[in-house]
C-alpha cells in the first residue's frame, strides 16, 4: 500500500533485491516492490528518507497509515521500537522490473544504518519516503540555464549524488569535479557525456572529512575560464560551509549560484541533528 503524505512525496514499502560491494567503504543496495510503480524522479541529487528496522524486527515501525499524523506518532514510539530514519540520495531508478539503488557508506564503528547495510540480504523489508513527482523540491542540483561551467565537490556521502548528476549532464557541458574518499579502493569509474575533469582525493588514515584537504585542492587548482559558473557542494556540514565561503570570497563566484548541502555533521548523529532543527 502506498500512502500519501505531503504531495509530491509518498511512502513506499520495499524489500532488498540484492547487494553489491563497491569498495571498502561503500555498498550498493537494490530495492524492489510493487509500490515503485508510483515512484518518480528526475534523478540528479534526489534526496530520500529511508526507514530501517532495529535488529530482531521483521520490518521498520513507521505509522504511515496515519497519513499526515505519522510524524508525531513515529516520534512518540519507544527508542528501541521506532524505525531508524536516515537521509540518502537516489543512485538509480530502473523499470521492468521496478528497482532503485541506494549506496551506503560503511563506518567503523558502525552506526545503525551502516550496520544494517553491511548485513542486508534479499527479502529484508524497509520503508521509503520518496517522490511521486519527477521534479520535486528534494532535488537541489539546479544550475541556471546560462551556466558555462559547473564546479562540483562532495565527500563519500555525496558520491552517489555526484555520480547521478554527472550521468544527467548533456554532452559538451563543462564540469570540474572533486570527490573525497577515505580509501583508494572507493574510487569508481563515473559515466558522463559531459566534458568533465574529475579529481579523486584520498584522505590519509585518520584524516578529517572535507577540510583542509578539499580547501587546499580548490585553492591551488586552476579553474577553467568561465563567465557564469555554478557550484554544487555537499557532504560534511562544516566543510561545506567552509568551501562555500572559499568559492565566494576567493574565487568570486556569485553566492546565489552556489548550492551547498550538509549531508551530515562531524560528531553528531542524524537523531541529534534533527533535535536541533
Amino acid at each position: 500500500m502506498t500512502t500519501a503524505v505531503a504531495a509530491p512525496f509518498r511512502f513506499f514499502a520495499l524489500q532488498v533485491v540484492r547487494t553489491r560491494r563497491l569498495g571498502p567503504s561503500l555498498v550498493r543496495v537494490t530495492f524492489g516492490g510493487d509500490d515503485l510503480r508510483n515512484f518518480s524522479s528526475d534523478g540528479r541529487d534526489q534526496s530520500l528518507s529511508l526507514f530501517l528496522p532495529h535488529p530482531g524486527q521483521s520490518e521498520p515501525a513507521v505509522p504511515y497509515e496515519l497519513g499526515d499524523g505519522w510524524w508525531q506518532a513515529w516520534r512518540e514510539l519507544p527508542d528501541d521500537v521506532r524505525a531508524v530514519m536516515r537521509s540518502y540520495t537516489l543512485r538509480a531508478l530502473r523499470r521492468d522490473p521496478d528497482e532503485i539503488d541506494i549506496d551506503f557508506v560503511l563506518h567503523t564503528p558502525a552506526g545503525p544504518a551502516s550496520r544494517w547495510a553491511a548485513e542486508a540480504a534479499a527479502g529484508d523489508r524497509v520503508v521509503l519516503l520518496g517522490p511521486a513527482v519527477a521534479d520535486n523540491r528534494a532535488i537541489r542540483f539546479r544550475p541556471p540555464a546560462d551556466t558555462d561551467l559547473m564546479l562540483i565537490w562532495g565527500d563519500e556521502t555525496a558520491v552517489p549524488a555526484v555520480s547521478a548528476i554527472l550521468e544527467s549532464l548533456p554532452a559538451g557541458a563543462r564540469a570540474r569535479v572533486w570527490l573525497e574518499v577515505r580509501d583508494a579502493g572507493d574510487i569508481q569509474d563515473l559515466a558522463t557525456g559531459a566534458d568533465a575533469e574529475i579529481t579523486w582525493l584520498v584522505r590519509d588514515a585518520g584524516g578529517v572529512e572535507g577540510s583542509p584537504m578539499a580547501l587546499d585542492a580548490l585553492r591551488t587548482d586552476r579553474f577553467p575560464p568561465a563567465e557564469r559558473p555554478y557550484a554544487w557542494i555537499a557532504g560534511e556540514s562544516g566543510s561545506v560551509k567552509q568551501l562555500r565561503r572559499q568559492l565566494v570570497r576567493e574565487h568570486g563566484i556569485d553566492r546565489r549560484r552556489v548550492t551547498f548541502v550538509g549531508y551530515w555533521r562531524q560528531g553528531l548523529s542524524e537523531e541529534q541533528l534533527r533535535e536541533q532543527e
